[in-house]
């Protein structure tokens, strides 16, 4: 099963940087690093396999997913520099590691700075752009990202999303730019686009890092572990494949049929590599992840404070992402997992109670529920084709600044940085991660009364 954990990782200057990172299996530590805009999430399916043969150690790159970004303007070197200081805070001497597209770029400048830290790497797809494909990222690839007081950016980002698998890149329509492999499958583009919201705009650093990075292998003679590099048909950087030119002695780069064959050619050759020692991994102790176990609920919840705390649950619709101080995301709001039960209040209280035992909170406040009918407060968010799930959660937190209930014509007072773009984007995202706000609201406004 997969765990998630929160580390502190020193910068250059001192300073300190939170990554998260998901852990799975046991045995020999295999480090995996993602593609950007992505997350650790994208590895979900792929560690529950490799994790038979590895403990696959998948962290957040900076800047995505839960991760704090790199400080100043970083390059490649900065990230390659970044992820080595992550292995040290990890307890991480030396292992294997995998890398698909941005992430093997990561991978392999790290590994051309540090090759003493793994034992050989396989990379999905790596990219070896023309003088004429760098202009045309250059130009186009990384526009600014910020939210729009209407949600306008939205709609660009769900059809970006989209269409990145219809054309590569997704803003080159000509005909030869289209891909094999097109899909419009709602629940990948729904992912991706959450992963996006998360990082903002500062999914520009990292991926301008991946897409400045020199496009060199290390020189036919250099002293480095082995690395394999393959790429499926329909991915766009299998024809990179043919601009490698010569390699390492120990490197392999090949074709394959399908992304089943990539993950299975990949595993061999990591299992080929030497073998080291179990690791230890460490973890902070003032952010997590419970495991709970209930009658009505199995799953990860998530945490933020220290034993003795007074802990804050926050109210159906939202998260502590928006708060300060410990808290928990109760099941289906936040990071935590789905909810799987019912509305009743005592299975919602156990969970709790665990969590509050297993962290040594003190005691628990219970943010008010928003006032209104939770049948009308929670509209349906579910994806669909067209991302419009998107735009009905930005009119309900544009809404609810200026009416209560939202859904009403009844005035409240506000101030108009209620109503600012950046703090309309938090709460937004909060809203989407709220699976069961209307589940957890039938059995939490029992508790002062009905609101």
């Amino acid at each position: 099963m997969i765990s998630r954990h929160f580390i502190d990782v020193p910068n250059p200057d001192g300073s300190l940087r939170r990554v998260h990172y998901r852990r799975c299996g046991a045995g020999q530590p295999l480090l995996m690093v993602h593609q950007s805009p992505r997350s650790s999430a994208e590895y979900d399916a792929l560690m529950r396999v490799w994790g038979q043969h590895f403990t696959c150690i998948a962290p957040d790159t900076p800047g995505f997913g839960q991760s704090e970004p790199l400080p100043g303007n970083p390059d490649i070197a900065d990230f390659a520099a970044g992820l080595i200081a992550l292995m040290d805070a990890l307890g991480l001497d030396r292992c294997p590691a995998y890398g698909f597209h941005s992430g093997g770029i990561i991978l392999m400048t790290a590994m051309k700075h540090y090759p003493q830290r793994f034992t050989g790497m396989a990379v999905g797809g790596y990219a070896i752009w023309t003088e004429q494909e760098m202009a045309i990222f250059s130009a186009s690839y990384l526009p600014v990202f910020q939210p729009s007081a209407y949600g306008e950016h939205l709609t660009w980002l769900w059809n970006r999303m989209l269409e990145q698998s219809w054309f590569f890149p997704w803003f080159d329509l000509r005909p030869e730019a289209r891909l094999p492999n097109a899909h419009a499958d709602v629940s990948r583009i729904d992912q991706a686009v959450r992963e996006m919201l998360e990082s903002g705009d500062h999914y520009r650093a990292g991926y301008g890092a991946v897409l400045r990075a020199p496009r060199d292998i290390p020189l036919a003679d250099a002293n480095v572990p082995p690395v394999l590099i393959s790429a499926y048909a329909g991915d766009p950087l299998q024809a990179h494949i043919d601009r490698l030119g010569a390699m390492p002695a120990g490197w392999k780069a090949e074709k394959v049929a399908t992304q089943a064959d990539h993950h299975r050619v990949s595993l061999d050759w990591l299992l080929a590599l030497p073998s080291v020692p179990d690791a230890v991994l460490r973890e902070s102790d003032d952010q997590g992840f419970a495991r709970v176990s209930t009658e009505y609920f199995t799953g990860l919840v998530h945490w933020r404070g220290r034993a003795g705390d007074t802990c804050i649950i926050p109210a159906p619709g939202r998260a502590i992402s928006l708060t300060v101080g410990a808290g928990i995301d109760p099941p289906g709001h936040g990071l935590s997992d789905d909810w799987q039960a019912g509305s009743d209040r005592a299975t919602w209280d156990a969970v709790f109670a665990q969590v509050q035992r297993q962290r040594g909170f003190a005691d628990l406040v219970f943010e008010p529920p928003p006032p209104g009918n939770p049948a009308q407060l929670y509209p349906d968010l579910t994806p669909d084709r067209f991302g419009s799930h998107l735009a009905r959660a930005w009119s309900v937190v544009r809404a609810g600044r200026l009416f209560a209930p939202w859904y009403s014509v009844n005035v409240i007072p506000f101030d108009p940085a209620a109503i600012a773009p950046a703090g309309l984007a938090a709460a937004h995202l909060a809203l989407l991660q709220a699976r069961s706000a209307y589940a957890f609201h039938t059995a939490y406004g029992d508790r002062d009364g009905d609101p």
